[in-house]
């Protein structure tokens, strides 16, 4: 698997996926290199609404409002994705179409004009060398493309149903709960 393929992919955890951490995730790969893949998790909202956390960022907030949990690794380190035009040339890093990881350290005014709204991530998910290659040849998740209405859903909860339905196939017949079948 050619590592740089992932990057700006969809992890959609596949329903017998036990950890806590990830069941029914969906999950945005940040970077995916020979020495392992980091992500954040789009469908975990916190209860803590960003001006809590850094309210200098409060005016281009995405809705809803919240900080959401992107993962379990350092959850006291926060990560900020920005969404910007589809056709942009922003100087900001690119993840997928209309979404780029935006610098917090770098005042939101001084930010380019482009950068519309921004999502916080408290944490991220983490995998060593090989760990994320092996979990999903297992089964464990799913690769699909995603866009930025993902990455800035304002109804988090039900992004696992809307991802794995517009796969078609088979994929929008597998049940949260395999259980249920």
């Amino acid at each position: 698997m050619d590592h740089s393929e992932l990057r700006g992919r969809l992890l959609v955890a596949a329903p017998s996926l036990t950890d806590p951490n990830f069941h029914l995730a969906v999950v945005l790969l940040l970077d995916h290199t020979e020495e392992g893949a980091v992500g954040v998790l789009l469908n975990r909202p916190s209860d803590m609404p960003l001006a809590s956390a850094l309210p200098q960022w409060q005016p281009l907030a995405a809705a809803p409002d919240a900080v959401f949990l992107g993962g379990p690794v350092q959850r006291d380190a926060i990560v900020a994705l920005g969404r910007t035009p589809i056709a942009s040339d922003s100087p900001l890093q690119r993840i997928l179409a209309g979404t780029a990881v935006v610098d917090l350290q770098i005042d939101p005014g001084q930010q380019p004009a482009d950068l519309h709204a921004v999502r916080l991530f408290a944490g991220y998910a983490g995998w060593g060398a090989g760990q994320l290659e092996t979990e999903i040849g297992a089964g464990g998740w799913f690769v699909v493309d995603g866009d930025s209405d993902d990455v800035f859903t304002d109804e988090p909860a039900g992004l696992w149903e809307r991802v794995m339905t517009r796969q078609g196939g088979m994929f929008r017949t597998i049940p949260p709960d395999p259980t249920l079948n």
